[in-house]
């Protein structure tokens, strides 16, 4: 089967760079499986796992705070605020950011930026979810 080079770049390097069979995210507008040789596009991801199938038959899961994939035939590239592999969480770390959001979110109090609290709750538990693979 086929392969296209898969890279995940944050504001701080480079995630994941692998050669995968197939690639499906989930955008604004849904979740889309994209394979090698597909036509060129950008989406915006949304807070979510990213599954990358490889040609020996395993699944590498990478959870990301947003962003843009971009397709071409050859390569595919995401672009993420921020992106882990599901093997590299620090899950604890993640357990904590869920309960400061939620914490803040229980309060509601005038001075607590909502928006911002429910994004931080969401990325916590994408971050959980992908690591325990509840994805």
């Amino acid at each position: 089967m086929k392969t296209v080079t898969v890279n995940i770049v944050t504001p701080d390097g480079s995630v994941y760079d692998s050669e995968v069979t197939m690639v499906i995210a989930k955008t604004t507008s849904g979740e889309i499986g994209v394979l090698a040789g597909h036509i060129p596009m950008v989406a915006p991801l949304t807070i979510g796992s990213v599954k990358l199938k490889k040609a020996d038959g395993t699944t590498d899961v990478a959870a990301v705070s947003g962003g843009f994939i971009e397709v071409r035939p050859e390569k595919i590239s995401i672009l993420a605020p921020s992106a882990e592999v599901a093997s590299t969480i620090d899950v604890a770390r993640a357990k904590e950011a869920l309960a400061r959001a939620e914490g803040r979110l229980q309060k509601k109090q005038d001075d607590i930026d909502f928006n911002r609290a429910e994004l931080s709750l969401k990325r916590a538990m994408n971050r959980i979810n992908v690591h325990e693979g509840n994805i």
